[in-house]
């Protein structure tokens, strides 16, 4: 079993691979995520890197996608399921551009960690907020 920040790792990590490109401004929120946000306070960021390409490990298994979301979903506390889903936002729209792919996946990961429509648009709206452009 993942321990929580884990888990939140492997829920970013998830997204920037979602429509098979995972862009430097991705894996740069990514890290800055880890580095700055309360939910990694004490996490040793020199694990970041292995800790994505056991993630990867996992995807590229039988049943990867499956996998990977139970993992996420069985070591998150409740409390923590409208963090990963405020990650998982931020993460796709991090290089400005949502594909069908990660909208899908978001979907998914309402669904997974039990988050009603409402929690969920107010969470996509403020990582769109975020992340607009000029």
């Amino acid at each position: 079993m993942l321990q929580p920040n884990t888990a939140l790792i492997y829920t970013m990590v998830l997204m920037s691979a979602a429509d098979g490109d995972m862009t430097d401004a991705e894996l740069g929120r990514i890290g800055d995520s880890v580095r700055t946000l309360p939910a990694f306070a004490g996490y040793d960021d020199q694990q970041l890197a292995s800790e994505a390409e056991a993630c990867a490990e996992e995807l590229g298994g039988a049943d990867g996608l499956e996998r990977v979301l139970d993992l996420i979903t069985s070591a998150l506390p409740a409390r923590l399921g409208e963090t990963a889903y405020a990650l998982a936002c931020d993460i796709a729209a991090a290089d400005e551009n949502v594909a069908q792919e990660e909208a899908r996946l978001l979907e998914l990961l309402r669904h997974r960690l039990d988050l009603d429509r409402l929690t969920a648009a107010a969470i996509e709206r403020g990582a769109r907020a975020r992340y607009q452009a000029l």
